[in-house]
């Protein structure tokens, strides 16, 4: 009876040390299976680019106003009545061409009674041409008087004075004529009209008939910072500058293309900054005066530099850095030394070399040995980048 129940006893031991087995190795399996879980975490969509080799345009870029190449305001130079206005607003005038016609006839009556005044002058100084050569003859005869010969010879010399004064007076009145037609001085572009046919215009009056402007070519005068000094002065000692305007401080569809004229004389002390004057030639009057533009000056290019997207650059407490990827698909924090900046691409002096991939996106998600995958275009996956299928 004893030796059967130590059997028993024997069995139900060895039941419960199989069972703890078990057990042990059901923990096991399942521990390995949550550590193979764990092992592989998915990796983070990124996009990449290459460490390129390229030239660098450098702009520098400030805001600008359009001005007029040339600006007119067209005034009558003679009082009388505005007969007739020979433009529509807005037109595209020529140099010479008829603008407005004041009434001549007041103006041409002046002219006619001077030429008159000289025609009967010169009848004067003929006879006393006359005289003057007929007592000359009778001096020497004692017939004429030494004070008779004086005295017709000064009348003859004020005669010719008197005739240069009226040819002066004629050609006064012939220039206030010539002033009733107005023409433009200029090529350029009509505004609008200030003054209707049937008013009196004064040669005082300010206001004018119309203001004619030039706007082919046009000028752009814009601001620099007075840091800015040095590079546009070396850039203009090297040749022609280049001049882009925007309406979109951030780019967009160029306005025009022009080249830099001067800078100013001054730098303005108060707000530190420098003023330049580029020349447009305007052909599709995309510029207009008074409009407010963005201006970028190309200063310099810099030759083969290595260069990478801007948004591949990223600021850290130490300064700039990248997320390079390794062979392994994992990233790795770089620091960077960074130079100028343009059209979305940024100068890289240091830090990366020739070829290696940055990460552009999704930094955020990022750090030191996160596991991505490449969805640039045109880059397979790494296997490495591939999740554990078990």
């Amino acid at each position: 009876m004893n030796v059967s129940l130590n059997r028993i006893n024997a069995i139900w031991a060895l039941a419960a040390l199989v069972a703890l087995i078990a057990a042990g190795w059901l923990g096991l399996v399942r521990k390995s299976a949550d550590a193979a879980t764990q092992k592989a975490p998915p990796p983070i969509n990124v996009n990449t680019a290459g460490v390129k080799q390229a030239d660098v345009p450098i702009y520098l870029q400030g805001l600008g106003t359009v001005q007029a190449f040339y600006t007119v305001t067209v005034t009558a130079r003679v009082d009388g009545q505005l007969e007739k206005v020979g433009f529509v607003e807005g037109q595209t005038v020529h140099k010479g061409h008829l603008l407005a016609q004041i009434d001549p006839r007041p103006t041409r009556a002046a002219f006619e009674q001077a030429v008159a005044t000289k025609a009967k002058d010169a009848a004067q100084l003929a006879n006393a041409n006359r005289d003057f050569e007929r007592y000359t003859l009778l001096q020497p005869q004692d017939l004429a008087s030494k004070q008779t010969v004086d005295t017709q010879r000064a009348t003859v010399d004020q005669l010719t004075a008197q005739l240069q004064v009226d040819q002066a007076q004629i050609d006064s009145t012939r220039t206030q004529l010539d002033y009733t037609r107005i023409t433009s001085p200029i090529d350029g572009r009509t505004g609008i009209r200030l003054v209707d046919p049937g008013n009196i215009v004064r040669a005082a009056d300010t206001t004018g008939i119309v203001v004619v402007t030039q706007v082919q070519p046009i000028a752009v005068v814009f601001t620099l910072p007075e840091e800015a000094l040095g590079a546009v002065t070396a850039a203009l000692a090297a040749g022609p500058v280049k001049v882009t305007t925007f309406v979109e401080r951030n780019g967009g569809a160029a306005l025009d293309e022009g080249i830099l004229q001067l800078i100013d004389n001054q730098i303005t002390s108060a707000t530190g900054t420098l003023k330049l004057k580029a020349i447009f030639d305007n052909p599709h009057n995309a510029l207009w005066p008074g409009q407010f533009v963005n201006a970028r000056v190309l200063v310099r290019t810099d030759r083969k530099a290595l260069t990478v997207p801007t948004t591949a650059v990223q600021l850290g407490p130490s300064g700039p850095f990248a997320y390079v990827v390794k062979g392994d698909s994992t990233v790795e924090m770089r620091p960077v030394k960074i130079g100028e900046e343009s059209d979305g691409m940024t100068v890289v002096s240091g830090g990366l070399a020739l070829h290696e991939q940055v990460v552009t996106s999704n930094q955020y998600r990022l750090q030191a040995g996160t596991l991505v995958r490449s969805t640039a275009a045109g880059a397979p996956a790494s296997p490495a980048a591939q999740p554990d299928a078990s």
